[in-house]
């Protein structure tokens, strides 16, 4: 009966995921402004970003609090381009206690 429960334990070891890792998140992400917009479908969280020098918003799902201004790991997450033209990029940051949260990429300029 010991051995059955130390060969479950061990299995279930090995199936759960891995702990985040900033190596895994390669895009910093610098937070400059974080508010919330309001719309047809309720509230959202957008924050106004810069990426590799690059000037962004992106929204993402209502949280309890503004995210701090500041510096993020993230990782593109999706990239989808149906044209020459058009784009739809989401990216996944990576907050210090390893929990994460999707943004879509909703403004971009020069």
């Amino acid at each position: 009966m010991k051995r059955a429960a130390l060969v479950v334990s061990l299995l279930l070891g090995t199936l759960a995921p891995a702990a985040r890792t900033p190596d895994e998140y390669p895009v910093t992400v610098h937070v400059t402004s974080s508010y919330y917009q309001g719309g047809v479908f309720g509230r959202q969280q957008e924050l106004d970003v810069v990426i590799d020098g690059r000037k962004y918003s992106l929204a993402g799902s209502t949280a309890a609090a503004l995210l701090a201004h500041g510096d993020y790991k993230a990782k593109l997450v999706k990239d989808l381009h149906k044209t020459t033209y058009e784009s739809y990029q989401e990216y996944e940051l990576l907050f210090p206690d390893k929990k994460t949260r999707k943004f879509v990429v909703i403004r971009q300029s020069e």
